[in-house]
């Protein structure tokens, strides 16, 4: 199957061209507009600073299903404690260049760039994107980001500073989330972290099934 080029006009190929590694299309650019519509038609952007926008739907998909979350014992132990304050919202900059910045083995750099950062700074202002945040002692210490769509969440990056408060503040947003009627948080592609929190793997026709109808639903 072709790789498809994306220009200045917004749409987006079926999911099912998309090559084995889940590559769909490449250009086009980051608006508002055109992430939404990437997003409810279970399609993301994942490319480093120096390339065009590539556009990703692996089969399978990761995810987590609220109801599934996995909390260990030394979490709840860490939850109890209150060493940790949950917040949403009050530092989505902050957050997303934390992201940006954070070191992680095996990467050289980051696929956060400049015009990610921008594009995902107007989701946030147009009320799309969203941030869940773990401060200790008045100081950001750990977190994530991602785009809250009808009931459906996809999570982007997170980040820590602090051991357990990414954690934290994930389980503390699945939590908000599943209270307002949100049915599935997409992790996108496997990491291991995710997997010890609940997630697991299923089928590209299955998650982008449940994208369309979830997307389509007003938010809680």
């Amino acid at each position: 199957m072709p790789l498809h080029l994306l220009d200045h006009t917004i749409w987006f190929p079926p999911v099912s061209d998309a090559l084995d590694d889940g590559l769909l299309a490449v250009g086009g650019d980051l608006s508002v507009e055109r992430l939404l519509l990437a997003y409810h038609n279970g399609i993301f952007p994942w490319f480093n600073e120096d390339e065009p926008p590539m556009w990703w739907s692996p089969d399978p998909r990761f995810v987590l299903f609220p109801d599934e979350l996995k909390v260990s014992k030394s979490m709840k132990q860490v939850l109890r404690r209150g060493e940790f304050e949950f917040r949403v919202n009050t530092a989505f900059e902050q957050v997303i260049t934390n992201c940006r910045n954070v070191y992680r083995e095996g990467q050289g750099g980051t696929w956060i760039g400049d015009d990610v950062v921008a594009s995902y700074i107007e989701m946030h202002k147009a009320g799309h994107a969203f941030s869940a945040e773990a401060w200790q002692h008045g100081v950001l210490v750990g977190g994530l980001y991602g785009l809250w769509m009808g009931n459906a969440f996809f999570g982007e990056s997170m980040f820590a500073h602090k051991s357990n408060a990414s954690k934290f503040a994930f389980i503390n947003w699945v939590g908000l989330l599943q209270k307002r009627g949100v049915q599935l948080i997409d992790c996108q592609v496997y990491t291991e972290h995710l997997e010890s929190l609940g997630a697991r793997m299923i089928d590209r026709e299955s998650f982008t099934a449940l994208v369309g109808r979830l997307t389509n639903q007003p938010r809680g």
